[in-house]
Formats: structure tokens, C-alpha cells, sequence
């Protein structure tokens, strides 16, 4: 794996997630709801992985009180196959983790084994099947969920930490 570097992502790396977005799905989100998700969803946090300071992949969570819920997981094609999605996906269990989350849930299609591939690795197990999920096909989803998170850090602190 080359030299890369997981962060929190800015709204400077909206355009190029829209774009990896884009590339990866076929109904993908805009610029503007990555933009929303960063400036008006309070239960948002997103991660960006960055190889020799571009954007190449990233990571999106909701997390409300115990439960967080991944909205979205994509590389670049030019940078898969690097080991960057289990990077990035392992850096944002841990995030959840920090900011209180004791599991996940994600819905991952049907037909894409190197995800469920990758997710079962990390300890999610399928729950249950979402008939037609996918609107673009009707393709069903795997409700994946994930009990086995990381410790969390005790130090862990960011700018909308609220301390009572």
C-alpha cells in the first residue's frame, strides 16, 4: 500500500468525493448533499483517505446516541485494489466508536461480494435481505450490522464535542 493518510473530510474535498461518488454508484449523491451532510446534518462525519494529497476514497457514518448507520464506502478505481477501502472502513469504525457508537448498520448490494467480502472480515454479519432496495434495478440489499467495534479512545476530542 502506498503512503496514505486518513482524515476527517473539509468541504475542499466535496468535488472530489462527488466525483469517486459518482464514479462508484450509479444513483450517486451530488456536491450539494455532501455539502448538507458536512454543514447541516449534526449526526454526520465523514472520512477522506488521501494518497500523496488527492482524495481517493471515503467513508460517511450517521451515528445517533449507541447505533451508527454507514451511508456510503468508495476508492477511486485507479486506487483499488490497494487496501484502501478496509483502510478507510476500519478508520471509521474507530471514529463511530470514539463518538459512542457500540454498532453499526449498512446496506450493501446484493451482487457485491468484494463489499460483503470485506464487511464479514470486519466482524459485520448479514441480518436480513431488503427486497428491492436499489431503485435504480430493484436489486435487493444485504442489511449488514457490526457489534465487534473498536475500543474507544478515552482522549478522543473534536470540535463538536459537548462536555457537560
Amino acid at each position: 500500500m502506498a503512503e496514505a493518510l486518513v482524515r476527517r473530510m473539509i468541504p475542499e474535498d466535496v468535488e472530489r468525493v462527488a466525483a469517486i461518488e459518482a464514479e462508484a454508484f450509479p444513483r450517486p449523491w451530488t456536491a450539494d448533499d455532501f455539502r448538507h451532510e458536512l454543514t447541516e446534518n449534526k449526526v454526520a462525519r465523514y472520512l477522506v483517505i488521501e494518497e500523496a494529497g488527492e482524495v481517493v476514497g471515503f467513508a460517511g457514518v450517521h451515528v445517533i446516541i449507541d447505533q451508527g448507520h454507514v451511508t456510503n464506502i468508495a476508492v477511486s478505481g485507479a486506487h483499488q485494489g490497494k487496501g484502501y477501502g478496509r483502510l478507510v472502513t476500519a478508520a471509521l469504525m474507530q471514529y463511530a466508536a470514539n463518538l459512542g457508537a457500540t454498532y453499526l448498520t449498512l446496506e450493501v448490494r446484493a451482487s457485491n461480494h468484494a463489499a460483503q467480502a470485506l464487511y464479514t472480515s470486519l466482524g459485520f454479519i448479514k441480518v436480513s435481505v431488503r427486497k428491492r432496495y436499489y431503485e435504480d434495478n430493484g436489486e435487493d440489499a444485504w442489511l449488514m450490522a457490526c457489534d465487534q467495534m473498536p475500543t474507544a479512545d478515552p482522549d478522543f476530542e473534536e470540535p463538536e464535542t459537548v462536555r457537560e
